[in-house]
């Protein structure tokens, strides 16, 4: 073998420490491997570029990253929505959020309804976020469409705050919970006002996490009971205020990070978004006005004046 190792240059020193660079890596791209599946496990629909950046391993790239286990099968399908779950009320409410700046968390509440099929039957869950932080504040796993479900995850929501929520406003769609004499006493109670979306796009960040939680989350566990379904939907929003890193928030933070970051702003200038009705914003720093106004400036709504605290 050293005669061979000389005939083309090389050292038996240099090959013995390619191949311990060689097993190495392979170490460590088993070791990865098992990181992926563990993650994988606690969050069935992440992307395998959300992977990359959760994870964020040493020795391999982006790019690599990617090439790799998408041929190994990580790529993530995504399902439909086909069901229905907005029933219009008999009240309706003007939309005063299209074009709003915010910038600290309790300005701008979202809430929507989807459904779970567990072996062939429906069971609903509603989400209440906080469209600044897009911390999930509030929540509830129902079997059934009436808004004692959405008061549940109201009441969660504002007690889970615990600062006065006088001037925030809770956007929705105009289904006919939102509407209901009791969840309009509890929103007024608070001092919180109503705003309501044209159409289904105006709701924009609450049905982005729907589909988030059903379709990254649930639709990857195999959920046999409305037992187990309540348990994991739990599991769920824990892993995503906690853990998932967002790619609308500064440095890809999770929701709770981004929140807790706020503290370190003082009476510096935070972090701003401008809302769309197509959910799209991204919350970014900016010393220019400008940089977010809207295309039109009638638009554009400014959040009442609060005396809130900016965290829990």
């Amino acid at each position: 073998m050293n005669h061979l190792y000389k005939s083309i240059g090389i050292s038996k020193q240099a090959v013995n420490q390619y191949q311990k660079r060689q097993n190495n890596l392979n170490e460590r791209a088993i070791g990865l491997m098992a990181e992926v599946d563990a993650l994988r496990e606690e969050y069935p629909g992440c992307g395998v570029e959300k992977m990359y950046y959760t994870l964020r391993p040493e020795f391999i790239g982006r790019d690599k990253f990617i090439e790799l286990f998408m041929s190994l099968g990580y790529r993530v399908k995504k399902p439909k929505n086909y069901i229905r779950t907005t029933v219009p009320g008999h009240l309706s409410y003007p939309n005063l959020i299209e074009g709003m700046y915010v910038n600290r968390p309790n300005q701008v509440w979202q809430s929507d309804i989807t459904y779970f099929q567990v072996k062939g039957k429906f069971y609903y869950l509603v989400f209440i976020i906080d469209v600044y932080t897009r911390k999930i504040i509030g929540y509830q796993v129902s079997d059934h469409m009436r808004a004692e479900a959405n008061i549940i995850a109201l009441k969660q929501a504002i007690k889970s705050q615990k600062v006065p929520l006088k001037g925030l406003i809770h956007h929705s769609d105009r289904g006919s919970q939102y509407v209901s004499n009791k969840y309009r006493e509890l929103l007024s109670n608070n001092g919180i006002h109503i705003s309501m979306g044209l159409k289904g796009q105006d709701n924009a960040y609450a049905e982005r996490i729907n589909g988030t939680i059903k379709n990254q989350y649930l639709n990857g566990w195999k959920i046999e009971t409305y037992r187990q379904l309540k348990a994991r939907t739990k599991n769920a929003v824990s892993h995503y205020n906690k853990k998932r890193i967002h790619d609308s928030l500064p440095r890809r933070n999770s929701p709770c990070q981004f929140e807790e970051s706020l503290v370190s702003f003082g009476n510096r200038k935070r972090p701003e978004m401008v809302i769309h009705a197509d959910g799209r914003s991204k919350v970014k720093t900016s010393y220019y006005q400008g940089e977010f106004a809207p295309e039109r400036e009638s638009n554009t709504h400014f959040c009442p004046t609060t005396s809130m605290k900016i965290l829990n």
